[in-house]
């Protein structure tokens, strides 16, 4: 005895006893899961007045700019941080810190890079100062190339003005 059932046509399913196509996605009202992934920042903090510790979660795309900044403690060390600057101070979010500065503007670059956030520098008194790469006024980096002229792109180039 062979009871194997065959399923002829396209898939369907049964649904409160109508068909429907199997192509359409069902899932709960209240489903939280979203269609592209958004990159969030866990923040823990501890409330002043009551305690009570929390964790706030606030999305990548809140943060307007990374910031560098380097320090010189009490004993002469100099210490360099890396922070992601929000609007609100108490949720910028410090993402490298190192002893001296080796790495610090790599790291710095490499954030501003993947977060597609513009850089920003942390002076000594906490104002931040928007990064260029300037000399003397001439910023340095990708030049733009020269466009053809449109009228020179209907001549003929110079060595077949000889020939007839």
């Amino acid at each position: 005895m062979n009871n194997i059932m065959k399923v002829v046509g396209a898939p369907k399913i049964i649904l409160f006893g109508a068909a429907h196509a199997s192509g359409v996605r069902y899932a709960p009202a209240n489903d939280n899961q979203r269609e592209t992934e958004e990159k969030t920042l866990t923040i823990r903090k501890k409330l002043d007045k009551s305690g009570v510790a929390v964790k706030i979660k606030v999305p990548v795309s809140e943060y307007y700019g990374v910031a560098v900044s380097t320090i010189i403690n009490e004993e002469g060390e100099l210490s360099s941080e890396i922070t992601l600057v929000h609007k609100d101070e108490e949720l910028n979010y410090r993402v490298f810190r190192e002893l001296g500065n080796n790495n610090v503007v790599a790291e710095w670059q490499n954030w501003g890079k993947k977060l597609r956030l513009p850089l920003y520098i942390r002076t000594g008194d906490g104002n931040l100062v928007p990064y260029s790469q300037q000399v003397g006024g001439i910023l340095l980096g990708n030049s733009n190339e020269r466009k053809k002229a449109i009228s020179n792109s209907s001549r003929r180039p110079r060595f077949l003005h000889k020939r007839k």
